[in-house]
């Protein structure tokens, strides 16, 4: 497993995002998608917070855009055209709101959104009413003079004509803020036609708006179906514009084409409301959108509350999760699923993409790997394949680690799996389990889940789960809870008695403690004492289900090779399918109780046979008191338990630890204290 080092990684994105900056602002080519250069700008911004002492005067961060190509005269906007801080949970805009609420603690929560739209944003410039100049953002203090482009877009309007509450907007300066784009429906006839030409298509609607706008010659520019929407409005005396809501009034009345969609909003919830009702209406927009922009309304309080570094603190840009976003792969696992097929899987720390949390993305298969030539410690660009299963795009070999090592998954397989022979059948692409087919693996598995060192389900032993298997009426483990008296009726070895105790003992299983439950879904090297830890550690199931590979390493008793099999158990998308559907018939698992008793705070080891119970009996009355039964002496231990037949190895080591040393007959005393 690689380890990152912070500061070359810090370094490295800093050379790549400056790289993807200078193909999209200057040669309006970009290599990769938005989506992609935010997740690493994210990226690259959370160290910066973590390690200040990073931070380059060259980093993407300390500037808003770059320099761009072409032959167009320099000009200084009045007031610099910011860009906004990005946020992406609606917790955070909760967040930010109660952050600016403690600067001015009398801010009202009135507020305006909008569709944030992906575009080129523009500044257009009137005197006295009349079409002057149009100025891009550049980096946001002087902008490039490109009037003679903009003159071509049809829905802009040469001169202000204004009712008589907005007419003052006819006389002196008049500066209009919005975005170019190329709406989607005309977008895509534009590829249409480039691909029964034979030319390359373009790559997204921004890009070519972009690309248009720097044309030198306006006859190109004008062959392009360009579109201008306003978002702002800005006057000398700012006083002039009370409200952002008054702003878009403006503008509509003086022609320019708004969001409809754009709205005030008063509560913050409403905000939040707001938000999730465009999370997917927004597909149905006439133009490209990754979120929405919202400002404090009243124009006043928003200036007073002033800038941090380039972005206002009065507004801020939600952005909806990506359909891409980027990831560093800290583990490949196998999976080894119902059929005996070996399948890969790459593990990363938690993104979000496309609505959900995504933690893991099936590498299908070595093939799959060395096409990609995916290795651990490698960045990633990872996708939704239909909004459903999440898929590696490709690596970043700019962001490899320098020790990343070529994935071996033959190696890694005897790694992971020593006991068991694989084989990969001519013609196929995946490696198999030898002597393992889907029957047997899931005799084996329902058999040791209902066993006692499972969840100790009456009546469901080896012979009536192979019987079940073979009749059908159960093909995963779920289907346990899904059986139905009429159908076991039928079936020999099942009168009416056995089957009512049956169900009966299914229907006590719904409710396991949790320890039990994670030992009886037999994930590789789980037993029960490790059960035992996780439960402790985790608390919940579904927190260990969400469980990170650095969560498991830090458990003190849990090895690489444990972690990667959990990680392997809970990246397997049918292993989640099946749990998903216990779930559903039922099953709720208890969360962790630690058991307060005599023994709280004690951890004992036992070694050698005892006379009164069994070792594993044993373990149990210490938990049931409260103790810890650990397998092995180590600092922590308090207590060895000897029994008949110890060997000196044990009870050396524990007076070298100052560890106390007990016969049977203390040990009862102890536990029989109360």
């Amino acid at each position: 497993m690689a380890i990152i080092d912070k500061k070359n990684r810090y370094q490295d994105l800093v050379k790549l995002l400056n790289q993807y900056s200078f193909e999209y602002h200057t040669l309006d080519n970009a290599s990769v998608p938005d989506s992609v250069y935010d997740s690493l700008f994210s990226e690259l911004k959370k160290i910066e917070a973590e390690h200040p002492e990073f931070i380059s005067r060259n980093s993407p961060t300390q500037r808003v855009g770059n320099v761009v190509k072409g032959g167009f005269s320099k000009v200084e906007h009045a007031s610099r055209m910011l860009s906004l801080n990005d946020v992406f949970s609606e917790a955070e805009i909760v967040e930010w709101f109660e952050r600016i609420k403690k600067i001015d603690p009398t801010l009202e929560d009135i507020f305006f959104a909008d569709i944030k739209m992906d575009g080129l944003a523009c500044s257009l410039i009137f005197e006295n009413g009349e079409f002057v100049r149009a100025v891009t953002r550049g980096d946001s203090f002087v902008g490039e003079d490109v009037s003679s482009n903009v003159r071509t877009i049809k829905n802009i309007p040469f001169f202000l004509r204004a009712e008589k509450e907005f007419a003052f907007f006819e006389n002196g300066r008049t500066e209009v803020r919005g975005e170019i784009v190329i709406l989607k429906d005309d977008f895509d006839k534009i590829n249409k036609v480039r691909k029964e030409q034979g030319d390359p298509e373009f790559a997204n609607p921004r890009n070519l708006a972009a690309g248009t706008i720097r044309q030198l010659d306006p006859l190109i520019t004008a062959s392009r179906p360009l579109h201008f929407r306003a978002y702002d409005i800005i006057r000398e005396n700012p006083k002039e514009i009370k409200t952002n809501e008054f702003a878009y009034l403006a503008l509509k009345n003086l022609g320019f084409s708004v969001n409809e969609q754009a709205k005030k909003i008063i509560g913050i919830k409403k905000v939040v409301d707001f938000i999730e009702f465009w999370s997917e209406k927004r597909k149905e927009l006439p133009f490209n959108t990754d979120g929405l922009v919202v400002k404090i309304n009243n124009r006043d309080k928003f200036s007073k509350l002033g800038i941090v570094g380039k972005q206002p603190r009065a507004a801020i840009a939600f952005k909806y999760s990506p359909e891409e976003a980027t990831a560093v792969v800290s583990d490949i696992v196998i999976s080894i699923g119902r059929t005996g097929i070996a399948t890969p899987v790459a593990v990363f720390a938690p993104i979000q993409l496309a609505g959900t949390t995504v933690r893991h993305a099936s590498l299908h298969n070595a093939d799959e790997i060395s096409r990609l030539d995916i290795r651990i410690g490698d960045t990633v660009v990872v996708f939704k394949a239909g909004d459903i299963i999440p898929k590696i795009l490709r690596v970043l070999p700019e962001l490899r680690p320098k020790n990343a090592e070529i994935f071996n998954f033959e190696k890694e397989l005897s790694k992971q799996f020593p006991e068991i022979e694989f084989y990969r059948p001519e013609g196929e692409v995946a490696y198999r389990a030898k002597g393992l087919n889907s029957e047997l693996i899931l005799k084996k598995t329902i058999t040791f889940y209902a066993s006692k060192a499972g969840l100790d389900i009456e009546n469901l032993g080896e012979k009536n789960v192979n019987l079940l298997v073979e009749k059908g009426l159960i093909r995963d483990l779920a289907d346990i809870y899904n059986l139905q008296k009429n159908d076991l009726l039928k079936l020999e070895r099942f009168a009416e008695l056995s089957v009512n105790n049956l169900l009966q003992a299914i229907e006590s299983s719904k409710n396991p403690e949790l320890a039990k439950f994670i030992a009886a879904l037999g994930i590789r090297h789980v037993g029960g004492e490790t059960a035992k830890i996780l439960a402790e550690k985790f608390v919940s199931f579904e927190n260990l289900q969400n469980a990170e590979l650095e969560d498991l390493l830090s458990i003190d008793g849990i090895g690489e090779k444990v972690a990667e099999s959990i990680l392997a158990y809970f990246s397997d998308d049918e292993n989640l399918q099946i749990l998903n559907k216990m779930f559903g018939f039922g099953v709720k698992v208890q969360n962790f109780a630690k058991n307060e008793g005599v023994l709280s705070g004690k951890n004992f080891v036992i070694t050698g046979t005892l006379k009164e119970m069994s070792r594993e009996q044993a373990a149990e009355k210490i938990e049931l008191l409260g103790g810890k039964f650990q397998k092995s002496i180590s600092k922590t231990t308090d207590f060895l338990v000897i029994g008949e037949k110890v060997g000196a190895t044990k009870i050396s080591k524990a007076e070298k630890l100052g560890v106390k040393v007990m016969d049977e007959d203390e040990f009862l005393k102890e536990i029989n204290a109360n």
